[in-house]
């Protein structure tokens, strides 16, 4: 294996991680924001809010992921932890 292609693989496993660690911040995040509504009689989900952010993460977005890709990765993001907190839905 050439040193190119192991760099690049240990770049690219130390950002899964990342990644990772970010997703499940996000997490823990939305849980307490969740208990929170609950506690406090307010609607669990504002998908105005949700597109809202999409759209502002599509504005801010410098590259080379697409518009398109923003939007996908972020609703994914937003299923993911919707069946997290609620299970399958």
């Amino acid at each position: 294996m050439t040193d190119a292609l192991s760099d690049a693989r240990a770049e690219i496993d130390r950002l899964d991680r990342e990644l990772l660690g970010v997703v499940n911040r996000r997490l823990e995040i939305v849980r307490g924001l969740h208990e929170h509504k609950l506690a406090n009689d307010l609607p669990l989900r504002d998908p105005g809010r949700e597109e809202s952010m999409v759209g502002e993460l599509q504005a801010a977005n410098g590259g080379p992921l697409s518009a398109e890709g923003v939007a996908d990765l972020f609703h994914h993001v937003l299923d993911l932890i919707r069946r997290e907190i609620h299970g399958s839905e």
